[in-house]
């Protein structure tokens, strides 16, 4: 039986229309018996359950809360706790569609991957784009939080902080975030280890981030009034999901799960655990740290601040000892993120190489570690320099939005996909399909609305770029567009 995302064989480019070319699609059996081989090496499987869903908390837990809390609570006010609850729920619904497909095409490239295997080249390539944007501006944004939680333990601990001009990009009163930078050179020098020892070092941070958030919720509710939430939602609905969009960003960790599919054990069985197990814990925490800081301390008061936690402890407590503490669990927390988000970038590019849309330097293997050391530090080195150059808040916007870009293109693609294969067997099923697919990409367009017009400006922009390279580039040299390929 012929598979009915498998292009013409024989064909060559010139033989068909551009149209026929653009929508081009690579067959699940394909995508699948290509897991883990690059150029020369493969990527090792050495990932359980346990480190997948590691993994996933890893990349998720820590930026909405230690990082964008304090930018997210002057938008929504006491509400902000809704707005974690909105963005958690669009993220449950594209979380369902995620798990299906992760299970059914366990491969690196996650959402990218299931768009060249359901909706044709282009649209792929569209999403693998937005994927671009999605971790390696999260990549930044999460390190440039980083910093300031660092000056708050160099503070608390020595006295003494690292000046503005090092530690704020420019527009924010600096020269060069130098430390958002370190966190990333930092990351980098894990991921080049290989796979196995990344994520051990991820589970020890990750366990460290979620003793900090329990410790900080038992504290600060010593500090909790009730006046601080009247006037719930004082910039009413449109504030709620304006900073529910800008939070969503966070959610962005069972994506990260999905990146490690040719790297994870029993991918079929085990990533789809991994995704929903990981969003369930996230969520919890994120509401109840949310409504415990909110209730410690007026909106108002909130000021964007990206270190917002650690003030509430030392203004709970009266004693600096709290806030430093809460802020080395921070540093620690944050970093971890900048790992796993990172890998993830890493091992989409590597996807994307392999399929010939970006240069082959991305899915070069090395034979000792299974890691693709060019892939790691090229993305590194770019992410960090984005980090050290570009405000917070200007990132978590557009990384919003290409997430929500993506997510919505995935809602979309497992419905295609159990039209096109039915029978295809699947160890996870999204119940009430395609009602919760269509639900999932409801939610994602209106939280797209939300964002403001210069984020959309820079979307299109980025989107723009985007297609220029992939014609200039991708298009031509797609393992697809030959018979060989």
């Amino acid at each position: 039986m012929l598979d009915q995302g498998a292009p013409p064989r024989q064909a060559t480019p010139g033989a068909r229309g551009l149209g026929t070319r653009l929508m081009r699609r690579k067959p699940v059996e394909r995508l699948v018996a290509e897991g883990g081989q690059g150029e020369g090496g493969a990527l090792r499987r050495s990932l359980g359950l346990w480190q997948l869903t590691m993994i996933s908390i890893g990349a998720t837990l820590g930026t909405g809360i230690f990082v964008v809390l304090g930018e997210a609570v002057p938008k929504a006010g006491p509400a902000v706790t809704l707005s974690f609850v909105i963005a958690g729920l669009t993220a449950l619904f594209s979380a369902l569609s995620y798990a299906e497909l992760a299970g059914t095409i366990p491969v690196a490239g996650s959402s990218y991957s299931y768009a060249y295997a359901t909706m044709g080249e282009l649209i792929a390539w569209i999403c693998g784009w937005c994927l671009v944007l999605e971790y390696g501006v999260s990549v930044a944004a999460v390190a440039v939080g980083w910093g300031e939680y660092l000056n708050e333990l160099l503070d608390g601990t020595i006295g003494v902080t690292i000046p503005d001009a090092l530690s704020a990009p420019p527009g924010d009163g600096g020269v060069f975030n130098l430390p958002a930078l370190i966190v990333v050179l930092l990351a980098m020098a894990f991921l080049l280890g290989g796979a196995r020892e990344s994520a051990r070092a991820n589970t020890v941070m990750v366990v460290v981030k979620m003793a900090a958030l329990v410790l900080f919720c038992a504290i600060g509710v010593q500090g909790f009034r009730s006046g601080n939430y009247e006037h719930f939602m004082p910039l009413g609905m449109a504030g709620v999901s304006a900073a529910g969009a800008t939070l969503f960003f966070s959610y962005i960790g069972f994506d990260a799960a999905s990146t490690a599919g040719e790297e994870a054990k029993n991918a079929q069985r085990d990533l789809p655990r991994a995704i929903m197990l990981s969003l369930v814990i996230v969520t919890a925490l994120y509401v109840l740290v949310a409504a415990v800081a909110v209730g410690a301390k007026p909106w108002r008061h909130f000021n964007d601040s990206e270190a917002a936690l650690a003030q509430i402890m030392r203004e709970v407590t009266g004693q600096s000892f709290w806030g430093t503490l809460l802020a080395f669990c921070a540093v620690i927390a944050i970093a971890s993120v900048v790992l796993t988000v990172l890998y993830g970038q890493t091992r989409i590019l590597f996807a994307m190489s392999r399929d010939g849309l970006v240069p082959k330097v991305f899915s070069r293997v090395h034979p000792k570690t299974g890691a693709p050391r060019a892939n790691t530090v090229i993305v590194s080195l770019f992410c960090g320099v984005l980090a050290a150059a570009i405000p917070l808040g200007q990132l978590a916007d557009a990384t919003s939005i290409g997430t929500l870009f993506a997510f919505a293109l995935v809602n979309i693609a497992v419905v295609v996909l159990r039209r096109t294969r039915p029978d295809m067997p699947r160890t996870f099923r999204v119940p009430f399909s395609p009602v919760f697919p269509a639900l999932g990409f409801g939610f994602c367009v209106w939280m797209m609305g939300s964002l403001s017009t210069v984020t959309w400006v820079v979307f299109g922009v980025w989107m723009a770029v985007g297609l220029v390279v992939y014609f200039v580039y991708g298009h031509r040299r797609s393992r697809l567009a030959t018979p060989e390929g």
